[in-house]
């Protein structure tokens, strides 16, 4: 998947400054053949020697005039670069192909190409290109990869002249960039049921009853385009006029994956820290929820809702599922510890009685948020709910009493709760939540929840 081409501009329409900014960019060689070219000048007249001041204006010289040459070297080329993938999985390799077109008449000389990259995804890539031909061109590729989610910028693309004695180099920038998003680590999950679930698009599906098949009971007024197939001669008969009858829209069970964000609730940083985990666990059972025809959506302590557009801030029914999966893989792969120190805003958001599944990710709980958590069953259809605790990720000493105690709560409140132990298996908890809920028994029937 390309991502963010770079717009073709002339390099030269990049330079700035005059002659003096040209002359910074004398190399090593360049300044020492200078600095000798000085000093044998001076001392040839001191000395009244004219060979040696021959052989001195010759050595100061030549990178001054290379410097001009080169500063009045007009190459017109046009870069571009093309991202492969543009969004990749945290520990995965994304391609970056570059590609320089020479469009002018004249060849160039020896070029440099190298792109900026940030330092967490390797070291920066230099290209030495020999001689394009007139409209000639080159194409280019790296390598990239992060264990770390976020958004890093490529670019801009710079482009390095020299002379063919090295004594001068001067560098050009292209000024757009492109962007890498690198989004959290998912893992496929198996597809296990909880009890009390109905069939149709995930659990608990609504459909409406109907006259025939899929039909609404009230019809309605004939408009221009309608099939006729859809006529209802019942109705066409008794109100005299044609009626059609209505197609209902099935209605998909709903997801909501919740992420605890808060800062106090986490210890500790990194590619392995309980908050990493947290944010790849909620990837993936958002991954599997759309992929299981779910309309999901994404809600953090703070309040958020992603994608927060459509009935009820769900995505999946009224977006496309690839584009709702990417809106909110875009929002993990930026989400940050929040400032807050309650899940009060994220339970406000919850509304009663058509929440359908509710899947929590939670740091550490005291007393106080664990029955803020628990109170969330109630507007939820069925309620799964992994802990993790800060001081077994952190010392691999947990705080027994304590977590247990939370667990007995949300449990006594209907949650399936599990603890996440360092280096847990998702998939594997997965499956143990479901056999929770099914030896529990209290998978509610008939609601919108349910578990696929």
């Amino acid at each position: 998947m390309a991502a963010g081409g770079l717009p073709a501009e002339s390099a030269d329409e990049q330079a700035r400054g005059g002659l003096w900014a040209a002359l910074a960019g004398l190399t090593t060689r360049g300044r020492s053949f200078l600095a000798a070219g000085v000093a044998a000048a001076v001392c040839a007249f001191v000395l009244g020697q004219e060979d040696l001041l021959r052989v001195g204006l010759l050595l100061a010289v030549l990178p001054l005039v290379c410097t001009v040459v080169l500063y009045r070297t007009r190459y017109r080329v046009a870069g571009s670069r093309r991202l492969s993938p543009g969004r990749v999985p945290a520990g995965s390799e994304a391609r970056v192909h570059l590609r320089l077109d020479n469009v002018s008449r004249l060849p160039t000389g020896l070029l440099m190409l190298q792109d900026r990259v940030p330092y967490v995804l390797g070291p920066r890539p230099r290209f030495v290109l020999d001689r394009v031909e007139a409209g000639g061109k080159r194409e280019v590729s790296y390598r990239v990869r992060s264990d770390l989610r976020g958004r890093y910028p490529l670019g801009p693309l710079q482009l390095r002249l020299t002379d063919p004695f090295g004594m001068c180099e001067l560098t050009r920038a292209f000024s757009a960039y492109d962007t890498l998003t690198v989004i959290p680590r998912t893992e496929p999950l198996p597809p296990v049921r909880l009890s009390g679930e109905a069939a149709g698009y995930g659990d608990g599906r609504h459909r409406s009853l109907a006259l025939a098949g899929e039909d609404d009971v009230i019809p309605r007024g004939y408009r221009h385009g309608d099939d006729l197939r859809r006529v209802h001669w019942r109705s066409t008969a008794r109100y005299g006029e044609l009626m059609v009858r209505r197609e209902e829209q099935p209605q998909r069970a709903r997801c909501t994956v919740l992420l605890d964000t808060r800062d106090i609730a986490y210890a500790g940083a990194g590619p392995d820290s309980a908050f990493e985990w947290a944010v790849s666990g909620a990837a993936s059972a958002l991954t599997h929820m759309l992929e299981r025809g779910f309309s999901v959506r994404l809600l953090t302590d703070t309040g958020s809702s992603v994608p927060g557009e459509g009935a009820g801030g769900f995505a999946g029914s009224t977006q496309d599922s690839s584009d709702s999966a990417g809106l909110m893989m875009d929002t993990l792969a930026v989400v940050d510890h929040s400032d807050g120190g309650g899940l009060s805003r994220a339970y406000d958001v919850l509304r009663g009685g058509n929440e359908g599944l509710l899947i929590g990710f939670f740091g550490d709980l005291d007393e106080e948020q664990a029955a803020v958590a628990a109170k969330m069953r109630r507007r939820s259809g069925a309620a799964v709910a992994f802990v993790l605790d800060s001081g077994l990720w952190t010392h691999g000493s947990p705080e027994r009493g304590p977590v247990e105690e939370r667990l007995r709560l949300l449990r006594e409140a209907g949650w399936a709760a599990l603890a996440v132990s360092p280096g847990a298996s998702l998939p594997e908890l997965w499956r143990r939540a479901a056999r929770e809920r099914s030896e529990a028994g209290t998978a509610s029937k008939g609601t919108a929840g349910g578990w696929s």
